[in-house]
């Protein structure tokens, strides 16, 4: 089974991920974070990933840390259930509707983390979630996995709207990604032979 599992403690945070990239798409996550929770569920959803996210963080001051934290362990807790990646298609790309928003994503299990985020998001804050947390997440998660990870939106005015659609595209892309590549045998999709971080 590709499985990572990932306990991270700061002075600011507890966080513990599992994620299996061979699951069925369930979700089991207590952030106290509802938004997020929200958004963690359409990843494992549409990605049919298993997905286990526990966190306690500092959220008496904001939401910031907690968002981060969260997203560095789920960037580690992918790299490690890719393995050596042999056998993967690698690449991802998924554009999701969600009534008037639609939003295009486009990912490389690459080993390099690159984030392109191109997205206007019209209002400061969906419920209690600061928007600009958004990018901040994507952001952590490249940084830990070795993503290429480039998300745009095309369209769209709700805020709820773009925000979901994105975490949406973004599952999708990655289990097209994670998926195997029968025609590839086994064998690392790269010419150089190898995909890693370092």
């Amino acid at each position: 089974a590709r499985i990572g599992e990932v306990a991270r403690k700061t002075k600011e945070t507890d966080v513990k991920v599992s994620i299996n990239l061979d699951g069925t798409g369930v979700c089991r996550s207590n952030t106290g974070i509802p938004f997020l929770d929200h958004m963690l569920d359409q990843i494992a959803s549409h990605g049919l990933f298993d997905m286990h996210v526990m966190a306690k963080g500092d959220l008496h001051i904001d939401d910031h840390h907690t968002n981060e934290d969260i997203a560095l362990a789920l960037g580690t807790a992918l790299l490690q259930a890719l393995g050596d990646r042999k056998g993967i298609s690698r690449f991802g790309d998924f554009t999701a509707p969600l009534d008037e928003a639609l939003v295009h994503v486009v990912l490389d299990l690459s080993g390099r983390p690159f984030l392109a985020f191109d997205m206007d998001i019209p209002t400061e804050r969906v419920g209690t979630y600061d928007t600009q947390l958004v990018e901040h997440f994507f952001q952590s998660l490249v940084n830990t996995s070795g993503m290429t990870l480039h998300i745009r939106k095309l369209s769209g005015k709700n805020s709820h709207h773009i925000i979901e659609a994105c975490f949406k595209a973004f599952a999708r892309a990655l289990r097209k990604a994670t998926e195997y590549d029968e025609r590839r045998m086994g064998s690392i999709p790269s010419s150089k032979g190898v995909l890693s971080r370092a």
